[in-house]
């Protein structure tokens, strides 16, 4: 009897219920078509991240992505979008994820405090062009990864486990990567056991990501180690690594290490990686962004875009703007050096230009100019309890004190691009084009955005590397 034959044989632990479900549940999922709705934001948020990608290509976390991962060599396994760089889908997945979350343009899910879109999405694609994976298998293993990686935050109780000071934008998108890639694998139910707990040995993250000055560690910590890390425990169950058949359950479980209840006071909720599954699919509560910007500044930009093409205001017409926003958000965005991060510039910006696009958004020059700074003086952030407790986040007041003695109060509940206020397919298209066309030329941004909504007629994932090739 051979090694293998006997670790084939040998009896299984017992497996708790959540482990077996949603181990069935992720090995099925390649070959289960989604409702026409989910397959249809699928593609927008595979088009979004893509663009993401592409478009931070250029910035400065982005090089320092590409050329670490270029100095690692590799086997030819999967290309990245925006770049020439061919490497082995884990290095791919690594760069892929850091390109994604470079600027301030992919996607994030409220409830569970993640960015489903740059961990989960990268880590597809390097896995689909590892596997050759159609265009539909890719669809389904993204959906099925923002489904567990959703989950997961939401069974950690994701504000109390934030508080706590770990990093959900890591946990949660770290296992949505490795079941999108593990399906893409076809590792079936007892690999995907193993695959999850090769995950929770590596999942981690600190949120001192907040006092990154350069957006780096940040893009490392949103897309780059969690898609990284999911592509790992995928190709080493692929290889035939073996391992615990349920670390989520049993004696010092993923689960028991993470529970801050001492602390915070509610253990974890394993069994919220099942509620819902395969009726309600988390990518239809995942947000895109309308504006290349911090998601603090969101609803404010919303705002002030209406006032100004809805109402004719202009920027001499404010004498004083306040602000509201929720505590955490306006320490994150309150007068930052970068460009994209501060929300004071980029309200003034919107005033003076009457639009904020992905160039003038990353303009640092404009940070200096004359006209921008004499509106921002007059822009006032501030922390807001009501803001903090409001549902759904990110919401904002505008209080707008103008000239001619007027006052304006708005309030931006429903930002455009949000669950609940979609942008439409023309919306995310125009948004992925603008951002890719200056890196990759109008026609081939043309041609791969085409591309994307035609996916699932797409019978080998890496037939789209001519397109995206810097």
């Amino acid at each position: 009897m051979t090694v293998d034959s006997a670790r084939e044989e040998a009896p299984v632990p017992d497996i708790s219920p959540v482990m077996q479900q949603l181990a069935a549940y992720c090995a099925a999922a390649p070959d289960a078509p989604l409702p026409d709705v989910v397959e249809e934001k699928v593609r927008h948020h595979v088009l979004d991240t893509i663009a993401a990608m592409v478009s931070g290509a250029h910035l400065f976390p982005g090089t320092q992505a590409i050329s670490y991962v270029t100095s690692q060599g590799g086997t030819v396994e999967a290309s990245v979008p925006g770049t020439g760089l061919v490497t082995t889908a884990t290095n791919a997945a690594l760069a892929g994820g850091m390109l994604a979350h470079a600027d301030e343009t992919d996607d994030s899910h409220a409830a569970s405090l993640t960015h489903p879109g740059c961990a989960v999405v990268p880590a597809a694609l390097a896995m689909a062009q590892r596997c050759g994976s159609s265009g539909a298998e890719l669809l389904r293993a993204v959906a099925l990864g923002y489904d567990v990686g959703c989950r997961m935050t939401l069974a950690l109780h994701a504000y109390d486990f934030r508080d706590a000071g770990h990093s959900t934008h890591s946990f949660g998108p770290m296992f949505g990567s490795a079941v999108a890639a593990g399906a893409l694998a076809r590792l079936g139910d007892r690999g995907v056991r193993h695959l999850l707990s090769y995950t929770a040995q590596q999942a981690s993250g600190v949120a001192c990501w907040m006092r990154d000055p350069d957006h780096v560690e940040k893009a490392f910590d949103f897309g780059g180690m969690p898609a990284r890390n999911g592509v790992a425990a995928a190709t080493m169950v692929q290889h035939g690594f073996t391992g615990v058949e349920d670390v989520f359950s049993g004696q010092r479980n993923f689960f028991l290490a993470y529970d801050e209840s001492g602390r915070i006071g509610r253990p974890p909720v394993p069994e919220r990686l099942l509620e819902g599954l395969g009726e309600t699919f988390e990518i239809m509560n995942t947000n895109i962004k309308r504006w290349s910007v911090g998601s603090p500044i969101q609803a404010p930009l919303d705002g002030l875009f209406a006032l100004v093409h809805e109402e004719g205001l202009r920027a001499d017409h404010v004498t004083r703007l306040d602000v509201r926003v929720a505590h955490h958000g306006a320490v994150t965005v309150n007068d930052r050096d970068m460009a994209n991060i501060c929300l004071q510039h980029l309200c003034a910006l919107m005033l003076v230009d009457r639009n904020v696009t992905f160039v003038s958004a990353h303009d640092q020059e404009r940070m200096a100019d004359p006209a921008v700074l004499d509106v921002r003086g007059r822009v006032h952030l501030h922390g807001d309890d009501e803001m903090t407790a409001a549902m759904p986040s990110r919401q904002a007041f505008l209080d707008l004190e103008l000239r001619d003695g007027r006052r304006r109060r708005v309030h931006v509940d429903a930002v455009r691009g949000t669950f609940d206020n979609p942008m439409t397919r023309a919306e995310v298209d125009a948004k992925c084009f603008d951002l890719m066309a200056p890196v990759l030329g109008d026609d081939r941004a043309r041609e791969l955005c085409d591309a994307v909504w035609a996916m699932d007629g797409t019978t080998e994932v890496s037939s789209l590397r001519r397109l995206w090739k810097d």
